[in-house]
């Protein structure tokens, strides 16, 4: 049994675990810079939101995390940049609430799209994004600079 809501900073160091897992899990563990004190100070900044699955025990079994972005081409969308079920919880139906939840989320806030990325070698995210008949679209691709680029 499990409710979904949204994050306050009390979820924190439980969120920041489980993103420890989702790097374990992706094969970067070493890719997690941010520290539970960076999360606090983003959180107050609103930088970023969060809907939890949370268990009747107050234990954080998924997480959908989120923030506000603008699109020259679609205006207000939603970027969704990690939506994790902690692994002993998969397959029960966590991620699809998370997931729906957030859609409702933007439906309600009149968002014009919700963008995400997935790994291409993630085959359980890409089957569970297509069985939602989400545009995976393979023309984009992704560029970054890591923080030692932009010094």
């Amino acid at each position: 049994m499990y409710q979904i809501r949204m994050a306050s900073e009390n979820d924190l160091s439980n969120m920041l675990q489980l993103i420890r897992e989702l790097a374990d899990y992706e094969k970067a563990p070493g890719e997690v810079i941010v520290s539970l004190q960076d999360m606090k100070q983003y959180f107050k900044e609103h930088r970023f939101e969060a809907f939890l699955a949370v268990s009747s025990e107050h234990q954080i079994l998924g997480m959908a995390l989120f923030y506000w972005s603008y699109s020259t081409w679609k205006g207000k969308i939603v970027y969704l940049d990690d939506l994790v079920v902690t692994h002993s919880q998969r397959r029960k139906g966590i991620g699809e609430a998370l997931f729906d939840k957030l859609i409702d989320y933007c439906k309600i806030q009149k968002a014009n799209q919700l963008r995400w990325h997935v790994l291409d070698w993630n085959k359980p995210a890409i089957d569970f994004y297509k069985k939602h008949h989400a545009d995976l679209d393979e023309s984009w691709i992704t560029c970054k600079f890591e923080k030692e680029h932009l010094r």
